[in-house]
Order: C-alpha cells, then structure tokens, then sequence
C-alpha cells in the first residue's frame, strides 16, 4: 500500500490571521476608502490587549518572556514528569541563570502550556471574557470580509476532517490504494508563547496542536524547516510553505519546497477567502511531480 505525507507549514500573521495590518492600517488603505481605518486599527488594538492578557494571566509570560524557545518540546530532556497539579509556579525560584534546575523548571511551565492549550481557552477564561472573545472575532471577521474563518476552514479542509494532528490526518483515495497523511505546522516569526495564545484567540487550536507550533525569532525559519524536514522525514513525504514574508519564501527556496505568497491586497492572487487546497495541490504537483490526478484529489474537498 502506498503512503504518502503532505505538510503544510503555514506562516501565522498576515497570512492566517491579520493583525499587523490591522494596526498599522495597510490593510483597509489598500481598498481606497471602502473600509474605515480607524475601525481597522481599533479591532487590531483589542486583539494586541487580550492576546497580552491571556498571556500574562494564564501562559507565564511575565516569567518566560526573556526565555523563549522555539517550541515546547525543545527542553523536554530536563522534565522530570512530576505532578504540577499542586505545584506553585510563583514560588520555585525560576529565573537566571540557565542552569539545569531553571531549564527543568522552565520545561514545567512549557508543559504546563501545552496542557491549557489542548484543553482550549473556554476552560480557563470566564464567560465575560469568552463573550468579549467571540463578539470581537466575529466582527473582526466581518470587517477583513471573512479571512479568518476562511482561512480556518482552508486549514480545517487540508486536514481532511479528522482532528488527531499530532499523529498527522489519514485518508485514502477511492480505489483504497494510497493513505494520505496530512499534518498542519504553523512556524512563526513571533515569540513562542504569544503565537500559542493567538492560535486559540484565533480558533486554529483544534487543527494545529501545541507541538506543532514553531517559533523562528531568534533561530530563523531555515532552522525551523530543517527541523521539520527532519522529524517528518521520509521518501513519500512532500513538504507546501504558505506564507506572506521573504523569510519563508527564501527558506522554501533553500529547501526545494513549494512556497505559496499570501497577499492582503484585494487584487492579490492567493488571499482569504479564495486559497483552497486545491490550489496548494497544484503547488504540490509543480515541484514533486505528482501527474497523477488522483492526488490532487485527494488535496482538493469535494465540490471544489
């Protein structure tokens, strides 16, 4: 039987999400007086305050600001596998130096992190703040003319509809003779811990889990894509960036993956909604050569 992998390595902001643009208002100025400004830069500045609230109050942010890593796992070596149900983070002295006793207690925060990011931002805030949350994505989706719930969906429909990301997405084409896995990576510019938050802001938890989530800033995205190359290795493995900056676009190019340009601007090729996974099928078949329409298909949900 013939198994073959497809990973998605997605890039976070102005690409799954807008937030930036948001701010700085080049998102509604590029549609020449169709969308207020300043409507733009307020929705941006709600999301900045509760994505650094969530952080401080509930992901030890204060704490492991200076610290940061590029994902969760990276100091599992130190992690002991004690129980922190009763384990008071205030008071376990973690701070400098970088010893091995502050690595271990920086592991416990990571892991820790990655417990309240599996069980989802609805058990840890209160109904004000998940009234406050759900009101603000749906008008901030209004607003961008539904990018963010397109381009969850986009993700949702790359997975194929089955949730266990970690273990990556299985499915089999009609003839029953191939099993696609399909796995969702987000490696991002910004700070470990602040990418995590925004994700289940942003409602992308369910379909890219905690150890799937990559930080470059202070590595670099070749780094990062090296060690996805490597932990996801194989001969039927194909790799698809999407993303909107240089940095990724050149770290594809030194990998020999596909890289898809994301563009705000309306008139841009690839935006949200419009990117389907037919469209990163094609991207697929450019580089790696798939002829067979068979895997297109399977890229692509149906009615596309």
């Amino acid at each position: 039987m013939d198994q073959k992998m497809n990973v998605y390595i997605w890039d976070m902001d102005e690409t799954l999400i807008l937030l930036k643009s948001l701010i700085n208002g080049t998102y509604a100025e590029a549609f020449n007086g169709s969308k207020n400004v300043q409507s733009g830069v307020e929705i941006g500045k709600m999301w900045e305050n509760h994505i650094l609230q969530i952080c401080d109050d509930h992901f030890f942010y204060e704490q492991v600001e200076n610290c940061n890593m590029p994902y969760l796992d990276v100091l599992k070596q130190y992690d002991d596998g004690r129980d922190l149900t009763e384990y008071d983070f205030n008071k376990d002295g973690f701070g400098p130096p970088s010893d091995d006793l502050n690595k271990k207690r920086l592991a416990y925060r990571h892991r820790a992190v990655a417990h309240k990011y599996k069980k989802g931002l609805h058990s840890i805030l209160d109904q004000d703040m998940i009234k406050s949350w759900s009101e603000l994505y749906d008008v901030t989706d209004s607003y961008t003319d539904m990018w963010f719930s397109a381009a969850r969906a986009c993700l949702e429909q790359c997975a194929v509809g089955d949730r266990d990301l970690a273990s990556s997405t299985v499915s089999t084409n009609d003839a029953g003779d191939t099993i696609f896995q399909h796995v969702n990576i987000l490696v991002t510019s910004g700070s470990l811990i602040p990418s995590l938050v925004k994700c289940l802001l942003f409602r992308l938890g369910d379909l890219i889990p905690s150890e799937n989530v990559y930080s470059s800033w202070e590595v670099g995205k070749l780094q990062c894509f090296s060690w996805i190359k490597e932990r996801f290795n194989g001969p039927n493995v194909q790799f698809c960036v999407i993303g909107d900056g240089w940095e990724e676009c050149e770290a594809a190019e030194s990998m020999r993956w596909p890289f898809v340009k994301i563009d705000p601007l309306p008139s841009s090729f690839h935006r949200f909604p419009g990117l389907t996974p037919k469209d990163l099928g094609h991207y697929f078949s450019v580089v790696y050569g798939n002829s067979d329409k068979k895997d297109n298909d399977i890229l692509a949900p149906s009615g596309n």
